[in-house]
């Protein structure tokens, strides 16, 4: 019998989310249980063996595991990952500290950059050139290399980063170095910058270089060990990684290029958002994904996240551009900060009531799960003003202690404060709130955007309750809450499709492009997708081109699609017509002047598994549960209707103020809400103006 059971599985900070798939069976089934920080696949284990238990399905008949996680993030901000040594070209060994040369904040004295991965002692300039062009000027100078793979192999490196100048256009250089290395250090994990990410730009080439092999045998063990585990458990089946561009890959290309994972678990959200969207044929919606440690927002337009091609990681200051070490990958563009419910409220040194961005994980957690917490949450005030009912936190598994909260919130911020409790926990929800509404404001008014022409799509454990909160303080009129919100990562998951990004470096004026040497780029571009990808049949796969483009003379580029009919002499005119519009979408104007191309790129995308995990069906019984206090903001302590989603009937009309529980999460609407059940139980909210 053909295997039809997927699993996908989201690893956060507070909770794994899974997600379990047959439709064979016609089957859904949802999962969700703490994260084990210290060994993730623990969590993933056993919330799998859970899974397989309560659907009576036999490890075998798994057909796909797919895995979004935070690992890489995490592994950068903590700074745990490999010694890395970093080999160059002489002379330019200290271009990792000398950056861009440009001070992140001009009025901040005391500014300084994040340190970068690779101290200076771990970094070697080796003889040999390549020019600018792709010429060999000078030869490699291989016993230099050896000496100094040698010195950094002794000084205790654990990987090594090769970033050669203009390696971009020539990598023969880069590629002897690791044939040099493979034969005297045959253990040794190499990144060459050619590889991972071969573009104009030494800086960012060799940041990228450098963040790879900082936690490649990290997550090589990682997900050697998951797939031992997995497969101790009777799982023989693929495991899949979801990647920062929300494509997914194989389990050997994750561990070749772990940065591309670096925006896993974040880009999961913004792919379900965008499946959903398409189902419910809203056009334009704002991801809003806030989870236990982190908020997540996106723009999702036409039924796509938008996607960029560079990022930046670890930022001393998240808000600051600059502040971080650039990465050269396609990624969801989407702004994450740290306002989760599980983040940390207390007066600052002024006084002030400040909530994040420190969280309390999933070790201890918040007060009200009595794991040893002992600061306040923003799930501990969820649960003091109603939004969450103690006896029925996911499911009734995990019982919330209500007085326990209340005590803390009360020694910790509300004595402080002067405040009454209630009144406490409500400023707590509202300085998380205007906090991601100003990151809001912010991400869309960079693209032009107006909150109030979107609607907000809310998931995630907390992203629910705190949907109605948000789109008042956006003026957004509608907002959306599927089922399953709490896992929707997890949904995301088994919807994104098996993707590649390649893209190759080639700068050239738009009037003078070789196009041999294009077509030549596009074919070995074609052929690592493939190789990749290794479709049944090639005809199913989705191949998009574009071109990064800018004015000569500019410093940056805009990415512009281009059919591949276009792709030669007799389509320049059509590519410079189609940057123009593009320039003139994002800046108002367009500039009088030649144009030139900087990157090719390609994406190649097999068939996915589409919107089948989303949505429900309605499973009878009484939707009602009663009424219960709770607290709306601008509207103060209000009696609620609380309902049961799974039992509610597609067309049902419903009016605020209400709650609306299921395992996962619980979402709640206040009085000037009118409530759309449709057909597969999402929630669709009118706010009145």
């Amino acid at each position: 019998m053909t295997r039809t059971v997927r699993i996908g599985v989201d690893v956060g900070g507070t909770f794994t989310d899974l997600l379990l798939h047959d439709p064979r069976r016609g089957l859904t089934w949802p999962g969700k249980l703490p994260t084990t920080p210290h060994a993730p696949n623990e969590a993933i284990t056993a919330g799998i063996a859970r899974l397989l238990e309560e659907t009576s399905t036999a490890p075998g008949d798994v057909a796909g595991i797919v895995h979004g996680t935070t690992l890489v993030t995490n592994t950068l901000l903590e700074r745990t990952g490999a010694a890395v040594g970093l080999l160059t070209t002489s002379g330019f060994s200290d271009s990792l500290e000398m950056g861009r040369e440009i001070r992140f904040d001009t009025t901040d004295l005391l500014a300084r950059p994040a340190q970068p991965l690779v101290p200076r002692q771990l970094r070697r300039g080796v003889p040999g050139r390549i020019t600018a062009d792709g010429r060999e000027l000078h030869p490699l100078d291989e016993r230099a290399v050896r000496t100094a793979v040698d010195e950094l192999v002794d000084q205790g490196i654990e990987a090594l980063a090769v970033a050669l100048l203009h390696s971009y256009r020539n990598a023969a250089h880069e590629r002897r170095v690791r044939d040099l290395v493979a034969r005297s250090h045959p253990d040794l994990p190499v990144t060459l910058s050619s590889a991972v990410a071969p573009v104009i730009g030494e800086y960012e080439r060799a940041s990228t270089a450098c963040l790879n092999a900082y936690v490649q045998p990290l997550m090589s063990r990682y997900l050697d060990d998951l797939r031992d585990d997995l497969t101790t458990m009777g799982i023989d089946a693929p495991l899949r990684i979801m990647l920062s561009g929300g494509g997914v890959t194989t389990l050997e290309d994750a561990k070749r290029f772990p940065v591309r994972l670096l925006e896993s678990g974040p880009a999961a959200g913004a792919i379900a958002a965008a499946t959903v969207a398409r189902a419910l044929g809203e056009h334009d919606v704002v991801s809003f994904d806030m989870g236990g440690t982190t908020a997540k927002i996106a723009v999702v337009q036409e039924g796509r996240p938008r996607l960029k091609h560079d990022f930046e990681a670890g930022r001393v200051d998240k808000f600051k551009p600059g502040s971080g070490l650039p990465v050269r990958l396609t990624v969801v563009d989407m702004i994450e900060i740290g306002s989760g419910g599980g983040s940390i409220a207390a007066p600052d040194a002024l006084g002030l009531l400040k909530v994040g961005p420190r969280s309390a994980g999933s070790v201890p957690g918040p007060v009200a799960y009595g794991r040893g917490g002992e600061r306040p949450t923003v799930t501990d005030a969820d649960l003091l003003l109603g939004y969450l009912d103690a006896e029925n936190f996911l499911g009734g598994e995990m019982r919330l202690r209500t007085r326990e909260a209340h005590k803390a919130l009360t020694r910790e911020v509300a004595g402080p404060l002067g405040l009454d409790t209630t009144d406490a926990a409500a400023g707590i929800v509202e300085v998380v709130t205007e906090s991601m509404a100003a990151a809001a404001r912010m991400h869309l008014s960079e693209q032009g955007k107006d909150p109030a022409d979107f609607a907000l799509l809310a998931f995630g454990g907390a992203g629910p309750a705190h949907a109605y909160g948000l789109a008042k303080a956006l003026k957004i009129p509608r907002v959306i809450v599927p089922m399953r919100a709490g896992v929707m990562s997890a949904c995301g998951l088994l919807a994104a499709a098996p993707t590649v990004d390649e893209v190759r470096s080639l700068p050239s004026p738009l009037t003078g492009v070789d196009w041999d040497q294009v077509a030549a780029l596009y074919d070995d571009m074609t052929a690592r997708a493939t190789e990749t990808l290794q479709p049944r049949d090639p005809a199913l796969a989705h191949v998009r081109r574009s071109v990064d483009m800018r004015y000569l003379g500019q410093g940056f580029e805009i990415e512009v699609d281009v059919p591949e009919r276009d792709l030669g002499p007799a389509g320049v005119g059509r590519i410079r017509a189609a940057f123009e519009s593009t320039y003139g979408a994002v800046f108002g104007r367009c500039l009088d002047g030649a144009a030139e191309v900087v990157n090719w790129r390609l994406s190649m995308r097999l068939p996915g598994d589409g919107t089948s995990t989303v949505g429900g069906h309605p499973q009878g019984g009484d939707a009602g549960r009663g009424v219960r206090p709770v607290h709306f903001p601008g509207h103060g302590l209000l009696e609620a209707t609380v309902w049961n989603r799974y039992a509610l009937t597609p067309g049902t009309e419903l009016a605020g103020p209400a709650i609306f529980e299921e395992r996962e999460s619980s979402c709640s609407f206040g009085p000037d809400c009118r409530i759309r059940v449709t057909d597969d139980l999402t929630l669709v909210a009118e706010l009145d103006r």
